[in-house]
């Protein structure tokens, strides 16, 4: 089954800071009850990574595990969906275009001042999580989101690439804030074992 898993909102504050969150949902329920701290964990982490490398204007598609994370930075005000493989990307960004101009409609350009996280978009994301498992609801908003013809680019790139030169995710994991101890470990411990089976 199509699978949206997370839609979160984010103030871009230039490659040299972190995004800060405005907003976030998720549906984790095809995890554990106990692996779901972890995962919600991870989602943040890598939301920051990658909208934080997402320059102004610019949209992104980064694959990470069995994920494809979509990505539109519009003015720094940015979003981020996390889908499965063959949730299609063309609905992928439009949910991405309502979520910003449904909160940019309801909030204004009062993000701009956050200096911190916050959670008022929760509810934007929540109801647009809800709304577009189906991608086919997604690709109805294509009416009036003409600006997805065609002769956008949509750069499409695995995790790895996203890092600078000389960046390792590794690193990154570790000076994370949004990755409890335990979050760590279970990348650390996931990462060693994918290393395994690749051997093999």
């Amino acid at each position: 089954m199509v699978k949206l898993t997370a839609i979160l909102i984010l103030k871009w504050n230039g490659e040299g800071s972190d995004p800060h969150m405005l907003g976030q949902a998720s549906d984790l329920t095809q995890f554990g009850y106990f692996e779901r701290p972890v995962v919600r964990d991870m989602i943040n982490f890598t939301s920051r990574m990658i909208v934080k490398r997402t320059a102004m204007g610019q949209r992104q598609s980064v694959e990470h595990n069995e994920y494809l994370c979509h990505a539109f930075n519009k003015d720094g005000l940015a979003a981020i969906t996390f889908a499965d493989k063959t949730y299609p990307r063309r609905s992928a960004f439009c949910v991405i275009n309502k979520v910003l101009d449904d909160y940019a409609e309801k909030f204004g350009e009062g993000w701009r001042n956050k200096s911190g996280d916050c959670n008022e978009g929760n509810a934007i994301a929540q109801s647009s999580l809800n709304s577009y498992q189906d991608p086919s609801k997604a690709d109805n908003l294509l009416r009036v989101q003409k600006e997805l013809d065609e002769t956008k680019i949509v750069l499409h790139k695995t995790i790895d690439s996203v890092l600078a030169r000389g960046e390792k995710l590794d690193n990154l994991v570790a000076k994370s804030s949004d990755l409890s101890v335990a979050s760590q470990m279970f990348y650390r411990t996931a990462r060693k074992q994918n290393q395994c089976c690749k051997m093999m």
